[in-house]
């Protein structure tokens, strides 16, 4: 029996079930793999002299909100028209089949929810929800077409930024509450999909599972910071091993909502 084989069958099984999501997973919507936020500036400056991290940081933002506008921007008009690929939409239903099937994903790119998923913690943030820097009014919107850079905010006038995680940002509290509650109300399973884990946050449920000897999987065509530590390990890109890990157990196409 082969590791495809033995973990389609333990997803089969289980009830209770946490993928934890990265930049892999979207890359076969046409999405750049870099960090998940744009793998535009890989090793390289940006016009003003700054790497991406300190472009993407907190404090740009506060500091000088156009600059940090400008590459936020940039990345969002490379992700838009992107929809969801194989990989969200299997994840999304085996959640209609399961008890819980929870989502720690990294990407802000929204496609995991497009692809309808409903138990979903964006612990990185969405990039077309907006919030006020100073109301803290939020608002949705489908894309930044239109949208004057930086955009003031129609209620209070203030600058209004992506509701992202920038660099040197803590992380949402909230996001962070969901997931501690997802692995104290217990799990079957934890399968981490197209990340390399560097985040301690991301590496962290999956080392927790690997100790209390929960079965682990990591889909990933790379090594990572987790890949000694799993139980099975895929190397293949996460829509392939989606398709199988569906279609070795299932009969047909998966029912839409």
């Amino acid at each position: 029996v082969d590791a495809v084989d033995r973990v389609a069958r333990l997803l089969a099984q289980a009830q209770r079930v946490l993928f934890i999501t990265g930049a892999g997973v979207s890359a076969d919507s046409g999405l750049p793999t870099y960090r998940g936020i744009g793998g535009l500036y890989h090793e390289r400056l940006t016009a003003e002299g700054l790497t991406i991290e300190e472009a993407l940081s907190g404090e740009m933002m506060a500091r000088r909100p156009d600059i940090s506008w400008k590459y936020i921007a940039e990345i969002e008009g490379n992700c838009r028209g992107a929809r969801p690929n194989a990989a969200h939409r299997l994840i999304a239903a085996f959640e209609r089949e399961k008890d819980l099937v929870c989502v720690l994903t990294q990407n802000v790119d929204g496609l995991h929810a497009e692809a309808g998923s409903r138990q979903l913690i964006e612990i990185h943030g969405n990039i077309r929800r907006l919030r006020c820097n100073d109301c803290m009014q939020a608002r949705q919107v489908p894309d930044y077409a239109g949208l004057q850079i930086p955009p003031e905010c129609p209620r209070c006038g203030g600058t209004l930024r992506p509701d992202i995680v920038l660099f040197g940002e803590p992380l949402p509290a909230g996001a962070v509450a969901r997931l501690e509650h997802v692995l104290e109300a217990g799990l079957d399973l934890i399968v981490s999909i197209g990340t390399s884990s560097v985040f301690p946050y991301i590496a962290g449920p999956v080392m927790w599972a690997a100790r209390q000897g929960l079965p682990t999987v990591e889909v990933n065509p790379g090594d990572t910071a987790v890949s000694r530590f799993v139980e099975y390990r895929l190397r293949m890109g996460a829509s392939d091993a989606l398709h199988e890990l569906w279609y070795r157990t299932h009969p047909r196409e998966p029912a839409e909502d």
